[in-house]
């Protein structure tokens, strides 16, 4: 059976050349992320065509995703690059400040100082420092050092608990919204969202320059947490990022929140990415930590729709291994994932007809143990419905849209075939039973489950179910 879980692999300087990035995705990447945090625009798009182009020439399609930096907040720059903070000094985070030294540094998110009070803990790089909020004085915010270390240029800062009012949306990523929608990405990835309206913004700038691409929200902010359901509910899919997560509602906190967010999105029909330091050690070794392992095998075992690479194929000395032992993972985690039919779905009531197929198809092939479910669809909405579940079978997805077929590339479980289609049901029937057979994914005499639409070619229309032999239209 072919991988389930899907892979996410942040291009960068590593992985940019047309051969590099050829090798990781042969490797198994499904969904290249471009960084809005780095690089200009320039860069981006020629990352995209490049990627578009390496996916064409290994015959197969690849989700975009471009990532939104977002409300970045950051310290500012230090005469000599970098500090080292004593725990017990003063330090002052000061919005006038040009150059900081060590009893200083300036705000490049200047309105900091009305986000804070007296009693207010601010984390800085990740964690690592963190500093006590004493006062408050005009553009001045006082502090004092409770855990120190070095503290280098333009690090960025975190409230405990949350509770800063920067908006999702910043001018930048104004600016880069217009750039997905020109490079058509797949997926638009918002950072920071604190609410419904974050994503509802989002998604009208998008459409209002033409982007067509599904919004996933990136979930790392503690306000985020508090509006989970109406933040799923505005979003095609959720990012658990638990780096800047974890530092707004502490570390210990996270798995479970991950394996909460994970259910909340399946439960909806929504899309997740799992991310942050999941292969971090591979940035500079060629094999990961058992603890790494661990962490990826354990977010396929969540149901994660994908996992996710960041520096370690955007920066990382070995993008490909990284990829490769990413790939592996998954593999033998998926092995012992519980095929099974949750009560939920077996006493849900349905108002849609393709989505009451859908269902259908999925009890039908999870009792006659049938090799695969073959979908024939236009938008890609019955594969998802049927990717939420763990029937022990791939599904495959036939489409004549490359639009849908680049989408679907993120869907745990779904494996996407180009199938031209016409108004003749009975061609096109046999027409995916021969691209099954020809790519090797079933054999004759194998029983497969398919779903299509009639009259053909209309989106939404899924209302037929066929299980069929293969290979017996020949007899």
């Amino acid at each position: 059976m072919p991988r389930a879980t899907k892979i996410v692999a942040t291009l960068g300087p590593a992985c940019s050349s047309p051969d590099v990035l050829a090798r990781i995705l042969a490797a198994g990447v499904d969904v290249v992320r471009l960084n809005f945090s780095h690089g200009h625009a320039a860069d981006h798009i020629d990352r995209a065509r490049l990627a578009r182009e390496a996916a064409s020439k290994l015959g197969r399609e690849v989700a975009i995703m471009a990532d939104l930096q977002g409300p970045k907040i950051r310290i500012g720059k230090f005469a000599e690059g970098k500090v080292i903070l004593e725990p017990g000094q003063t330090f002052v985070l000061d919005a006038e400040c040009e150059l900081g030294d060590a009893q200083r540094v300036g705000l490049d998110y200047k309105e900091l100082v009305r986000d804070v009070a007296p009693g207010a803990v601010l984390l800085l790089d990740d964690g690592l420092i963190k500093l006590i909020v004493e006062a408050v004085e005009g553009p001045r915010i006082h502090t004092r050092v409770v855990l120190g270390g070095a503290l280098s240029n333009n690090k960025g800062i975190n409230r405990q608990g949350g509770g800063l009012s920067a908006p999702a949306l910043t001018s930048k990523d104004m600016e880069d919204v217009k750039v997905a929608a020109q490079i058509d990405a797949d997926y638009l990835a918002v950072s920071f969202p604190k609410n419904k309206e974050d994503m509802y913004m989002a998604r009208q700038l998008l459409r209002a320059n033409g982007g067509r691409a599904l919004l996933i929200a990136k979930i790392e902010r503690a306000e985020a947490i508090v509006a989970l359901d109406e933040i799923i509910d505005a979003s095609d899919g959720i990012m658990v990022a638990r780096g800047d997560l974890a530092v707004e509602v502490g570390t210990a906190a996270v798995p479970g929140l991950q394996k909460r967010m994970i259910r909340m999105a399946l439960a909806r029909n929504k899309l997740t990415i799992t991310a942050t330091q999941m292969m971090e050690s591979m940035i500079h070794a060629p094999v990961p930590t058992r603890a790494e392992v661990s962490d990826v095998a354990n977010a396929v075992l969540d149901g994660t729709d994908a996992v996710m690479l960041s520096a370690e194929t955007a920066t990382g000395k070995y993008p490909v291994e990284t990829v490769e032992t990413m790939a592996q993972i998954c593999v033998e985690a998926e092995k012992s994932d519980t095929v099974e039919l949750h009560s939920e779905m077996l006493n849900q009531t349905f108002t849609r007809i393709d989505q009451s197929v859908a269902m259908a198809a999925l009890f039908t092939a999870f009792h006659l143990k049938v090799r695969a479910i073959a979908s024939l669809t236009q938008s890609g909405s019955t594969a998802l419905w049927m990717s939420r579940h763990s029937i022990g079978c791939p599904i495959y997805a036939l489409t004549p849209e490359t639009g849908a077929q680049r989408k679907m590339a993120l869907y745990r479980n779904v494996h996407t075939l180009f199938l031209e289609q016409s108004a003749d049901r009975d061609a096109v029937l046999l027409a995916a039973e021969d691209l099954l057979l020809a790519r090797g994914q079933v054999q004759l005499g194998d029983l497969i489950v398919l779903t299509i639409g009639e009259p053909m070619g209309k989106s939404g229309g899924t209302n037929t179910m066929k299980i069929v032999k293969v290979g017996e239209h020949r007899s």
